[in-house]
């Protein structure tokens, strides 16, 4: 990705959520207003133990990210955390966005950072199932799947999936439409 290209997403991230850096478990407590979790197994299992539990996660990820980018492109940003301040050699990480230094810490041992790469590509329903698969096994994390305005945000974990839309409205629909994928929690987690 060009510096043009960074500085641009870089601009539409900040006129979006101007208040939390792109890091996905960072953004519910200041966008409180406009997030919704869903779960992927029923009663907030957490963990598929066999492929009729993996159809479940795979179809709920799925339907949720088809009501938010059917149609469209997205960006596909995935970190690299690590404690060194520089990113990565370029190859085999191809574009790559930006670092930030996520815990600040006096001793450069405990500091962590996190290196961005976007993709972009036209969501298709299945497109990134793999991904979603080691999400959904906890061996990839940190994934934001947003539209290329950056207005919506979809972060996917091990055991569901934060997301964040333009407004509380939006929200609503959303949260009513899949009610029996939300939490029995009263904090929503």
């Amino acid at each position: 990705m060009s510096g043009d290209g960074q500085a641009d997403l870089t601009e539409l991230w900040h006129q979006n959520w101007p208040n939390c850096p792109p890091v996905g478990y960072k953004l519910r407590d200041p966008y409180r207003g406009v997030w919704v979790r869903f779960h992927s197994l029923p009663e907030s299992k957490r963990y598929a133990e066999d492929e009729s539990e993996y159809t479940v996660v795979l179809e709920r990820y799925n339907t949720v990210l088809d009501e938010l980018f059917a149609g469209a492109d997205v960006y596909v940003i995935t970190p690299l955390w690590t404690t060194e301040a520089e990113g990565p050699p370029s190859q085999p990480f191809t574009g790559y966005w930006q670092s930030l230094l996520v815990e600040d810490d006096p001793d450069p041992e405990f500091r962590t950072y996190c290196h961005l790469f976007t993709a972009r590509r036209p969501w298709q329903r299945g497109c990134i199932d793999e991904l979603l698969r080691d999400i959904a096994d906890d061996k990839v994390a940190g994934v934001l799947i947003t539209d290329t305005r950056m207005q919506r945000v979809h972060h996917p974990y091990d055991g569901g999936a934060d997301v964040f839309l333009a407004t509380s409205e939006e929200r609503d629909r959303m949260r009513d439409r899949h009610g029996d994928w939300l939490s029995s929690h009263p904090s929503g987690l």
